[in-house]
């Protein structure tokens, strides 16, 4: 998922977060994409201790209906509601700083000591930057607007 969003996607967010904060959820992305020729507005949703079925099932039934009002978008599309799965993005600032202990992978949009892909685990998040160990024992900080890309990575 990408780290920067397009028009669509900015009104888009303005429309979901505050229904998501009123169901005591968060918005972790979302993305609206072309696939195969279809439009496809996938939005990825959590709260503590992991979302529901239920969950998506009843945030997509109102979204759809707000979505349905406003009409941000101008095509058709299929709307997808999902949790963000094991391998969750790391988008904002709150998500590097509750996720801090944890491992993940980093694509930086510029090298970094000539590394722009990093698997670490995130020390700390202060003052725009975040704050890693790679398994090298290497410390690294990287500014959260060099940041392209960033998932916690799956441990087992």
């Amino acid at each position: 998922m990408k780290m920067t969003t397009t028009g669509i996607e900015e009104k888009i967010r303005a429309l979901a977060e505050p229904l998501l904060a009123g169901m005591g959820m968060e918005l972790v992305d979302l993305v609206f994409v072309t696939e195969h020729g279809r439009h496809v507005l996938r939005v990825f949703i959590d709260k503590p201790g992991g979302v529901t079925v239920d969950d998506c099932g009843d945030f997509s039934k109102e979204f759809s209906t707000i979505l349905d009002v406003e009409d941000p978008i101008p095509q058709r599309y299929m709307l997808e509601v999902s949790s963000p799965g094991l391998d969750r993005p790391l988008v904002k600032e709150a998500d590097f700083k509750r996720f801090a202990g944890k491992k993940a992978k980093i694509k930086a949009k510029e090298a970094i000591e000539g590394r722009r892909n990093f698997k670490a685990v995130i020390d700390n998040v202060a003052e725009g930057k975040v704050f890693v160990t790679d398994f090298d024992g290497k410390k690294f900080e990287i500014a959260l607007s060099n940041i392209e890309r960033a998932r916690l990575e799956i441990e087992f």
